[in-house]
């Protein structure tokens, strides 16, 4: 109940007792006090916001139109100018950590996801703060909200752990209808990559079966309205976490939105990412100076034939459609709202989960294989079912533009992603912040508008992980131009790529194949896109910040990866021992498989080899 959560934070419950005890003297006294105790909150109960969190999956910086993007987002844009957007918002570089900070506005070495599952060294699995799981010593929000007397719900990916003790109803969920994996086929029941044997979906933690008219932004709005009229006659306060699977891997959307960014992206990356700079300028998001990195690695669009050409920009049209398929489906949520009379009384709160996905199955031959034998990737009719897109890293490092890198690195195409907030009483609307902001940021601030007391390291009586997040209202209402003061260092690490944020200035390192494994220091206000390294212009402050991401890695638990640690090897690693290996009856045919196509590819790279070296004449006929 949430009188006794709030009596609870407020003083201990033995000394409430004696207190009762030694001062109240008549039953009015006592009515006095239970009013004060227990009506007063519950009254105000009526009155706190309702909550929808809206996570997009592998959004780029600039991705929404009112970052600078030529998708049509007309909802999202609408909530930014009832609202305001953040242009220094930063979160996990994949997935699941961001989720876990999410859901607790703990820092992810400490919640149990050090890394997520799929891209976790060897060496890492089953050590302290690397479960690849949410733990139980962290409080959710949906638990703190549930015991303050608010309706609880979810829908969409959950990627935060698939046993009966991890699904959402243990987290503080009343009612759920997940995803329990990094992702999964968008129109039909079925895993989207090798890593899995099925897709997991689970509704009220029992596993679940997907409609036959399925599209997965559609669905999950679907069930979240649900969820919302069915527990509208409890009159309390509700909150709707809606985790989307656009835009993760496979790339699909209906017909309809594809058609219409037919043709949009026939000009190439190249142009993509400087109209998106000058898109993200002209909205006031970073300075007009702001530079664009030259990313190593990227394709010449010209050196590409006709056909080549046709081929991605099919991809990128499909990713643009994906987008606003889900901006739609947000937009049925919004006028549902409006129509019940909900609207004006909620908090939303939108976010990408971590940049755009640089990923490209079909550069990865068992993933290419596996890929191919499972769907359509050269149909004209891309998007639709049975078809698998991807944009791989040039089209990525357009989306994320003008920020430098993308998904599963520390660069700021990797953590910087949009941040909206619409529907806080008293804040000042239609604006941009600048102030550097975290994911667990969110929590706390979430809490303070429903006006919930955070915890402090103890909920229900028992030691749990101390949030690391701060409260954003100050700054959202004008009563702070800052989060974070000028000398409070915030850390983040995963798998090996690193960052230390203090004020204007950004420590990062990152590894293979998008950085060099060492050290670099910029100044994020003047250069967002990370192109001037000023390690060498300001080595006192290069090694302060060294020593203070030291001291948060100490603190964090975080774990030192293998020189040789790859990404590419964690997945496959990850779908030997999570996929093949469980399954070996009914994956032995792909074990035989990919023997052979492993055998074929090192007996042709020895030919090709032996071919390149030069003949020694042995006879006279051979001279």
């Amino acid at each position: 109940m949430c009188n006794v959560s709030l009596a609870q934070h407020l003083i201990p419950w033995k000394f409430l007792t004696l207190s009762i005890r030694a001062h109240v003297r008549s039953k009015w006294q006592l009515v006095f006090l239970w009013a004060l105790t227990v009506a007063a909150p519950m009254a105000a109960a009526g009155q706190r916001p309702n909550i929808v969190i809206l996570v997009a999956d592998d959004w780029g910086f600039s991705d929404v139109g009112a970052y600078g993007s030529e998708i049509a987002t007309p909802n999202l844009d609408m909530l930014s100018r009832q609202g305001v957007k953040f242009s220094n918002f930063h979160v996990a570089s994949v997935c699941s950590p961001t989720r876990a900070m999410l859901m607790t506005g703990v820092d992810n070495h400490r919640n149990g996801v050090g890394n997520m599952p799929e891209t976790m060294p060897a060496v890492h699995e089953g050590q302290a703060n690397y479960e690849g799981v949410l733990n139980d010593r962290s409080v959710t929000l949906a638990t703190m909200l549930r015991d303050s007397g608010y309706q609880t719900y979810i829908t969409g990916k959950w990627h935060l752990g698939k046993t009966p003790a991890t699904l959402p109803g243990k987290r503080g969920f009343d009612r759920s209808f997940i995803q329990a994996d990094s992702g999964s086929d968008n129109w039909e029941n079925r895993p989207y990559m090798m890593l899995y044997d099925k897709a997991y979906w689970f509704e009220q933690d029992r596993e679940a079966q997907l409609p036959k008219d399925y599209y997965s932004s559609k669905f999950f709005v679907d069930k979240a309205i649900e969820y919302i009229d069915a527990g509208r006659k409890n009159s309390k306060p509700f909150f709707a976490y809606i985790g989307f699977q656009a835009n993760h891997i496979p790339l699909q959307a209906p017909r309809e939105f594809v058609e219409k960014y037919r043709g949009r992206y026939d000009k190439g990356w190249g142009q993509l990412r400087e109209a998106r700079q000058a898109g993200a300028i002209e909205k006031g998001l970073v300075q007009s100076d702001t530079a664009l990195a030259k990313l190593p690695g990227a394709s010449d669009w010209e050196g590409l034939s006709p056909e080549k050409k046709r081929w991605h920009a099919q991809h990128m049209e499909v990713y643009a459609a994906m987008a606003e398929a889900m901006d739609f489906d947000i937009g049925r949520l919004i006028a549902h709202l409006k129509a019940s009379g909900e609207f004006a009384n909620t908090i939303f709160v939108f976010l990408s989960d971590n940049g755009s996905d640089p990923a490209n199955p079909f550069n990865i031959y068992p993933a290419n294989a596996w890929v191919q034998m499972n769907y359509i990737i050269d149909a004209e009719e891309m998007g639709g079912k049975g078809t698998f897109s991807a944009n791989g890293p040039n089209w990525a490092s357009a989306t994320v533009s003008p920020l430098n890198g993308y998904k599963y690195f520390a660069s700021e195409g990797g953590l910087r992603v949009p941040l909206i907030i619409s529907g806080i009483p008293g804040m000042k609307v239609n604006r941009s912040l600048d102030a550097f902001s975290h994911v667990n940021d969110i929590v706390p601030t979430l809490l303070q508008a429903a006006g919930v007391i955070p915890h402090n390291g103890i909920y229900r009586g028992k030691d749990v992980e101390r949030m690391s997040g701060k409260s954003m209202l100050p700054l959202m209402r004008g009563q702070s131009q800052v989060i974070y003061g000028p000398e409070e260092p915030v850390g983040y690490e995963l798998a090996g790529s690193a960052a230390l944020f203090k004020g204007d200035y950004k420590l990062v390192k990152n590894i293979a194949p998008l950085g060099d494994g060492k050290w670099h220091l910029h100044d994020l206000k003047a250069d967002p896109g990370e192109v001037h390294d000023l390690a060498h212009v300001q080595p006192e402050r290069f090694k302060t910040m060294q020593a203070d991401y030291e001291a948060y890695a100490k603190a964090n638990g975080v774990l030192p990866v293998p020189d040789d640690f790859e990404l590419q090897q964690a997945g496959l690693h990850y779908a030997i021992w999570h996929f093949l290996v469980p399954n070996i009856k009914k994956t032995l045919p792909w074990v035989l498989f990919f023997a052979l196509l492993f055998y074929v590819g090192v007996r042709q790279r020895r030919r090709t080899r032996l071919s390149a070296i030069p003949r020694q004449p042995t006879t006279k006929l051979d001279q």
